[in-house]
């Protein structure tokens, strides 16, 4: 878990807007928790936006409003009902919970490959390879610009995606030369040289970003 101390708060039109002192890695659809805070009430809240503007509201069809002349370094947006409060100093901490990708789990990895594990180990190796595949497929996706959940996977694809990289790293262990099963570049002879493309294209790298 990561604690930033709260600098200022605001609320318009039942949103809360809150801005950290140092920049952190929130997001959109990340759940966070409030400790200390006065206004919005302590607990834990789903980020709406972490754009860094002001906010000035909602339009009529629901849209967040900025001024993008105002710039807002760090901050993020939540729900909460209540009434209007200008920019001021805030007290508390806020608290980013996951901290890891869980897109996927072993045994997804486990049904894509159609093997049960040999051993214990093998179980083990398999679980590492999850947690590779989630954390690269997180990073790769978030170079990319996009703004996911750690918590929960953007779509079919790209957990389909994550599970073949898992599945990927797991039959490379014991291939010769390392690259027998698949390649990690997108075009390289050997073994499978479309694996790797084909993953980046369902998780939605190396292409301009639609979603």
């Amino acid at each position: 878990m990561a604690i930033y101390n709260l600098a200022f708060h605001a609320r318009l039109d039942n949103y809360a807007v809150l801005q950290p002192f140092v920049q952190t890695d929130i997001q959109s659809q990340d759940t966070v928790t409030l400790t200390g805070v006065v206004d919005p009430p302590n607990g834990s809240y789903l980020v709406l936006s972490s754009e860094p503007y002001e906010f000035i509201g909602v339009s009529d069809e629901g849209d967040f409003l900025f001024d993008y002349d105002i710039v807002r370094e760090n901050q993020f947006i939540v729900s909460s009902t209540g009434t209007d409060f200008q920019r001021t100093v805030a007290t508390g901490t806020v608290t980013v919970g996951a901290t890891l990708c869980t897109w996927i789990v072993a045994q997804d990895v486990l049904d894509w490959l159609g093997v049960l594990p040999a051993s214990a180990n093998d179980l083990t190796f398999v679980t590492a390879c999850t947690g590779a595949a989630n954390a690269l497929a997180y990073r790769r996706r978030k170079s990319a610009g996009y703004t996911d959940s750690l918590a929960t996977v953007p779509g079919a694809d790209v957990h389909l995606g994550t599970v073949m990289f898992a599945g990927n790293l797991y039959r490379n262990r014991g291939s010769a030369g390392g690259e027998s099963f698949m390649s990690y570049e997108s075009m390289q002879a050997g073994g499978s040289p479309l694996a790797m493309g084909e993953i980046l294209r369902l998780w939605g790298c190396n292409r301009a970003q639609v979603a």
